[in-house]
C-alpha cells in the first residue's frame, strides 16, 4: 500500500469532506466522528468531480455522501449507491497518524496511475 498525506485532521470539519489528489486521482476525505472514509471524489452519473461537497447523512447504520448535484447517496464505507446497487465507487483506505490524514492506494494501482 502506497500512504499518501492528504492533510492535518483539523483541516477537516467533523461532517464534511475535502478533495485530495493522490496518485493522480481525486479523491474526497471525510471525517465523521473519529472516523474517516476515502472514496472517488467522481459522481459516476454526472461525471463530474464533486462528492467531497456532499452531505454527509445516514440511513440506518450506514453513512453516506450525497452527491450536491443529483443527490445520489453513496455509501462511505463500500461505495456502493444506495439509490442503483448497481453503481459503485472505488473506496481507498484513510487512517490517522499523529494528526496527520493518510490515505493508502494499493500498489498496483499505484503505478498503473504512474504509468
Amino acid at each position: 500500500m502506497n500512504w499518501v498525506r492528504v492533510c492535518r485532521l483539523e483541516e477537516i470539519l467533523p461532517g464534511l469532506g475535502v478533495c485530495a489528489r493522490v496518485e493522480g486521482r481525486q479523491v474526497a476525505v471525510f471525517r465523521v466522528g473519529e472516523r474517516l472514509f476515502a472514496l472517488s471524489n467522481l459522481d459516476p452519473f454526472t461525471r463530474a468531480n464533486v462528492l467531497s461537497r456532499g452531505l454527509v447523512g445516514s440511513k440506518g447504520e450506514r453513512l453516506y455522501v450525497a452527491s450536491p448535484l443529483l443527490k445520489h447517496r453513496f455509501d462511505l464505507e463500500s461505495g456502493e449507491c444506495l439509490d442503483d446497487p448497481n453503481v459503485r465507487l472505488p473506496v481507498y483506505a484513510a487512517k490517522l497518524e499523529e494528526g496527520e490524514v493518510w490515505v493508502g492506494v494499493p500498489v498496483l494501482e499505484a503505478a498503473r496511475a504512474g504509468a
